[in-house]
């Protein structure tokens, strides 16, 4: 087997190449600089100047592209041409107030939702991790750390599967490896993982159990306050020994949404089909008659909690669309600004 075919290379990929140069699968970033893995050895890579400013943002290199370069005669490095069509893309809106949206991990097969079982435990922050797993093309995987730790597993099973349909859910153990083997065989046949988790949830310690070694520095939860402390600074694919890719990420305490609208209808089936069940189209779920939302909500058949979760996403949802139509009308606006001074500061042809 060849070294790129460990890492998920086949022909499916092969017929996407548009060159005659060497394909290759970007391990780590930094700074625009990329560390790709070839059949010819590990090369650090930058962008074509003819890339570069054909494109931006979004469409730049990200951990886990498959690219296209052309290696520097007598170097280690190379330039790349071009970023192969993506088959998933797992992204965050940027913070702060910017409209933009952050690239986490690309061509992933299984998304591995982590959260560990002590009182960093949320429902809530699950539902979001779930939103974006299913927008991204990827099929998600919770994973509950910590099992050694946790006295009662049920209370916590029950809340997963209250907003997981669905979802295969593997409680581990890093210390006890309890769990690990049923992780491996989900990679199985090449496939690539992403790890989603806030900081101290044993993300690292998953990656170390799972490559047989202390490759990734390990930070506990705080005893304070049960908050995580940062350990992972930046995103890398890691061949794993048993077969089988995997991608750290930082620990996301805070995880703002991008544009998840087909998500949320996929993660809150539940709520869209009893919306489906109203008298009326367009019920806003308030105080028309024959509302089956308030109806579930008033029996039970409908946690509240879980409801107004699903009101705060689809407002988080709106205000983005929003904020990234104004971006967007702002760019047109400045666009034309910049020809008409341009086209000013032009020299008048004396007749």
């Amino acid at each position: 087997m060849t070294k790129i075919e460990q890492y998920g290379w086949n022909s499916r990929w092969q017929e996407k190449i548009t060159t005659f140069s060497t394909p290759g699968r970007v391990t780590l970033e930094h700074k625009n600089i990329y560390r790709v893995v070839t059949n010819h050895g590990e090369w650090l890579c930058s962008l074509s100047g003819k890339y570069r400013h054909q494109h931006s943002g979004i469409e730049f290199p990200c951990v886990g592209d498959w690219v296209v370069v052309e290696q520097m005669p007598g170097e280690e490095k190379g330039i790349i041409h071009q970023v192969l069509p993506r088959t998933s893309q797992f992204s965050r809106k940027g913070a702060g107030e910017t409209a933009d949206i952050q690239l986490i991990a690309v061509n992933v097969d299984l998304v591995f939702l982590v959260m560990s079982l002590n009182d960093d435990f949320n429902i809530r922050r699950l539902e979001r991790y779930l939103l974006a797993a299913w927008d991204s093309g990827a099929n998600p995987i919770i994973v509950l750390t910590k099992k050694d730790q946790c006295l009662e597993m049920e209370p916590f099973m029950q809340q997963v599967e209250s907003v997981a349909f669905g979802v295969p859910v593997v409680a581990v153990s890093a210390v006890t490896k309890e769990g690990i083997n049923e992780l491996q065989n989900h990679l199985s046949g090449s496939k690539t993982g992403a790890l989603l988790g806030s900081s101290g949830v044993g993300k690292s310690s998953l990656i170390n159990a799972l490559s047989g070694s202390n490759k990734m520095m390990v930070q506990t939860i705080r005893e304070d306050d049960s908050k995580g402390r940062h350990t992972t600074t930046h995103r890398e694919l890691i061949l794993l020994p048993e077969g089988g890719l995997m991608i750290d990420t930082p620990g996301m305490r805070e995880f703002q949404l991008g544009d998840y609208s087909e998500g949320v209808e996929v993660g809150f089936n539940d709520v869209v089909e009893l919306a489906l069940s109203c008298r009326f189209r367009d019920c806003s779920h308030h105080d028309e008659p024959d509302c089956r939302v308030q109806e579930a909500l008033r029996d039970g058949e409908l946690d509240t909690a879980r409801y107004q979760s699903y009101l705060k996403l689809k407002r988080e949802l709106a205000h983005i669309e929003r904020k990234s139509d104004a971006a967007a009308q702002k760019a047109e606006r400045n666009k034309w600004k910049q020809l008409t001074k341009d086209y000013r500061k032009r020299p008048v042809k004396k007749r």
